[in-house]
């Protein structure tokens, strides 16, 4: 229900609102929501990751500005639509790039660069681990970062006493406590869903590993675990000042368990019920299933869980839009160069439209999206690379389409997996920017899973509006009232939604384009080891 501004005013004014913040790859942003979980202000910031030393980071400076610039902006819109001053709010919560790596010591002072899913520096730890647990480790995960510091000898380690991700950072400084949310903490080390907890059994096995070098152990060091509906603490004096310099915010808000982009996107997309999904697809991109019996350990895919627990097969690629939009960018600069203004929201639609009419498995071309490395193909490190045949038919509309397809091909590698292991999906759901053209990326999607794909009219809204779900699950739900159930019957009960399948010929020619691909990458190893 959409309610009135006189009515927005006073929820704000009342804190019958909740604010959900959440730090992307390329974009902070933050929204808050009514008491009838419609979005009525947002704010952001652009930022990037930069390739320092060989480690993808971002700088503490640039992680607590970014966070205070976007509530800022989220502040001034508030103050422009409603004319009031943002002063208090029903929860706050914090989502962030999932996995990674963020040392704190005694005093919870950094004790080295943010090192971010992006990195693939960890090959040794990670299969050390996988090997060791019977469990796959991706090299994102933070145990594998702490793992492979260990066999680095690294000198931080002896004043190690605490491991975050950027989401629990930011949590920390708010609150003080060290924690998260049970889908964040998926990431961080395996979870044992039927205790909701890390799983002891992997915990003993690390400890061993590590026994006689470091005065602490593994439990010392990992964040609480909390699962979606329970408390995080309540924002400190300082916190309420760092989060908003200028003074008006106050403190003692509940805090939302902070959590993964990739739990605010199940949050986002209603699929935290068994048998659901999503993906994910910005610079990033991520297949999330809701599963319901036990997988085999595979390289390709990543046991994780939803903000309630449950578990949830997860297939991440480091690499998705990052190529389009250097093309784009490309052909926007041609434009200018031949004296046209280009708007790029335009330059964007008309593109992604063009590939519509491509041909169906490319056209004798293919591209390889590789900004860094990938996991899911074994590469430590990436070198974007087109490539097409001297007999190709090298059309616009065959180029649009052949990067678009190489953004999901990935993706599609490890979902291809999920059919082998007999995995079933009632529905699957699309969200990011990917999608933001109507029709193109939600066509290509389908072509390449050979399932239906939906949008929710909210699904654009993202990760922080996920987020400001689950605060508004946390201070809202009746009692036992389930997650699922909650997002079922008092968020999406009436969500317009957007289903399209691909054609046959689409999928046949997306499966012809991955069988090339999967046969070519060798050339893509080869570029990474040459240039």
């Amino acid at each position: 229900m959409i309610m009135s501004g006189e009515r927005i005013r006073e929820y704000i004014e009342s804190g019958n609102t909740v604010l959900g913040l959440e730090l992307g790859s390329t974009r902070i942003k933050a929204v808050l929501i009514d008491r009838g979980h419609n979005p009525i202000a947002e704010g952001g910031v652009q930022w990037e990751n930069r390739l320092e030393n060989g480690i993808w980071t971002y700088s503490y400076e640039e992680i607590q500005k970014g966070v205070q610039d976007c509530y800022a902006a989220l502040k001034k819109d508030v103050q422009e639509k409603y004319g009031i001053t943002l002063k208090t709010v029903g929860a706050v919560g914090i989502s962030g790039m999932m996995h990674g790596y963020l040392p704190l010591d005694e005093k919870n002072k950094p004790l080295a660069e943010f090192r971010t899913w992006r990195n693939t520096i960890t090959g040794e730890a990670a299969e050390k681990l996988t090997e060791l647990f019977g469990f796959n480790i991706p090299q994102r995960w933070s145990i594998a970062h702490l793992y492979q510091a260990v066999l680095n000898e690294e000198a931080h380690l002896p004043q190690l006493k605490k491991i975050t991700t950027v989401a629990g950072y930011i949590s920390y400084l708010l609150t003080g406590e060290h924690n998260m949310g049970i889908g964040e903490a998926s990431g961080v080390f395996p979870i044992n869903s039927t205790t909701k907890d890390y799983d002891q059994r992997m915990v003993n096995l690390f400890d061993g590993l590590i026994a006689g070098k470091y005065d602490w152990k593994l439990e010392d060091v990992l964040p609480k675990v909390l699962c979606a509906g329970e408390k995080a603490g309540t924002l400190t004096e300082s916190g309420a000042k760092f989060l908003d310099p200028d003074g008006d915010l106050e403190a003692g808000i509940p805090i939302v368990p902070c959590e993964g982009d990739a739990g605010t996107g199940m949050a986002a997309t209603n699929s935290v019920r068994v048998r659901t999904g999503n993906v994910s697809a910005g610079t990033s991109d991520f297949a999330m299933v809701v599963v319901d019996h036990d997988l085999n350990v595979h390289r390709e895919i990543d046991m994780v869980t939803t903000p309630s627990g449950s578990p949830v097969a997860m297939i991440h690629c480091n690499n998705c839009t990052s190529d389009i939009n250097a093309w784009v960018n490309l052909f926007k600069e041609f434009g200018e160069l031949m004296g046209y203004e280009t708007d790029l929201n335009e330059l964007y639609t008309k593109l992604f439209t063009a590939a519509l009419s491509g041909n169906r498995a490319g056209g004798g071309m293919l591209s390889y999206n590789y900004f860094s490395g990938e996991g899911v193909t074994d590469l430590d490190e990436g070198r974007p690379l087109f490539v097409r045949k001297p007999d190709s038919d090298f059309s616009l509309s065959n180029f649009m389409r052949v990067h678009l397809m190489s953004a999901m091909a990935t993706l599609k590698l490890g979902m291809d997996i999920l059919k082998e292991e007999n995995v079933t999906i009632d529905r699957i759901y699309g969200h990011g920017g990917f999608f933001k053209t109507p029709e193109a990326g939600q066509r290509i999607l389908s072509a390449a899973i050979d399932a239906p794909v939906s949008l929710m009219s909210t699904a654009g809204e993202g990760g922080p509006y996920g987020m400001a779900l689950l605060g508004a699950y946390m201070l809202w739900k009746e009692k036992d009232e389930s997650l699922e159930d909650y997002l079922d019957s008092k968020v999406f009960a009436n969500a317009s939604t957007t289903t399209l399948e691909a054609g046959k010929d689409e999928v046949e020619g997306f499966n012809l384009f991955a069988e090339e691909y999967r046969n070519a990458l060798p050339v893509e190893k080869e570029a990474v080891k040459k240039f």
